[in-house]
């Protein structure tokens, strides 16, 4: 009798050792910032494609911009034991904390789309978002002939937003003649709407609007319309997303786009993420140069 439970615990001990061991099996846990965008659902499709080409295990965590629900999502990919965190921060700064508590952990960790400020990660993938703010901000120079007013939609805690605003900044500098009137923070659809409803009455001389992402852009299209300034100030977005496109190609005000590429972004960090797990070397940035999508002639 004593044997046969001696038997038992040592079967049982083996099987909690076998789903020990089958929790830290290879795997890659993404903790994206949100679904509620195109942009990230091109990213989540990519990744999982990828995945399955490889034959990686793959869990995908949604945030939905809190950044409270991304540090226990990444709680949690700790607890299951995956060997690779691709994210995009909720907050440049304040995932930091889960991104070290995964590395401390074993976790190798790859940044998409944003970047993180305070911690070093395996590899960062993403648009080469300054060059996409300075060409953002040369297409606005052509299309008010190097004079006018301007006004930008931002989302200042989101390091790439950061990065595409100080570019679109530094291109507008090099022209005398033309000055930024007004920054203002709408991160959804609907602030940035009220943010350029306000922006465009304490500023009826605006005559350009840049907006830190597509939603922002079309927002601010509409805002146009509705103060009854449509053909005079020129939209400009950031991301490509293919009701911005239609809006660059159909509505007047829109006037172009930035295109990003989260199909690319998504292929390479799966790539890499099967690279850092066979312990191959990756560059620690790999920017992905973006387009700009503007009316056809």
């Amino acid at each position: 009798m004593t044997f046969s439970r001696t038997l038992k615990s040592l079967l049982a001990s083996a099987a909690f050792s076998l789903i020990a061991v089958a929790a830290q099996a290879e795997g890659i846990g993404a903790s994206l910032l949100t679904q509620q965008h195109p942009f990230y659902n091109e990213l989540a499709k990519a990744i999982t494609e990828e995945a399955k080409a490889k034959n990686v295990p793959l869990e995908i965590s949604i945030a939905n911009q809190d950044l409270n629900k991304q540090l226990a999502d990444v709680e949690d990919f700790i607890v299951k034991g995956i060997e690779v965190l691709i994210i995009s921060p909720v907050d440049s700064k304040g995932a930091v904390a889960a991104i070290k508590r995964a590395e401390s952990a074993g976790i190798k960790v790859i940044t998409v789309d944003v970047p993180v400020e305070g911690a070093e990660v395996s590899s960062y993938i993403g648009t080469d978002n300054y060059a996409g703010g300075v060409k953002a901000g040369e297409l606005m120079a052509a299309e008010l002939g190097s004079k006018g007013n301007v006004a930008i939609i931002d989302y200042p805690t989101v390091q790439s937003v950061v990065n595409r605003v100080k570019g679109f900044k530094d291109a507008i500098a090099k022209h005398p003649d033309m000055k930024i009137v007004a920054v203002q923070t709408g991160i959804t659809r609907a602030e940035a709407l009220s943010v350029a409803q306000n922006m465009l009455q304490a500023n009826p001389d605006i005559n350009g609007i840049f907006g830190f992402g597509d939603d922002a852009a079309l927002a601010a299209a509409v805002a146009v319309k509705s103060a009854g300034l449509s053909g005079k100030v020129k939209v400009i977005g950031f991301d490509g997303m293919p009701e911005a496109i239609a809006a660059v190609d159909n509505d007047p005000d829109m006037v172009g786009v930035i295109q990003q590429f989260p199909d690319q972004m998504g292929k390479l960090a799966v790539d890499t993420a099967v690279k850092v797990m066979a312990d191959e070397k990756v560059p620690a940035e790999q920017p992905i140069v973006p387009g700009v999508y503007t009316k056809k002639k």
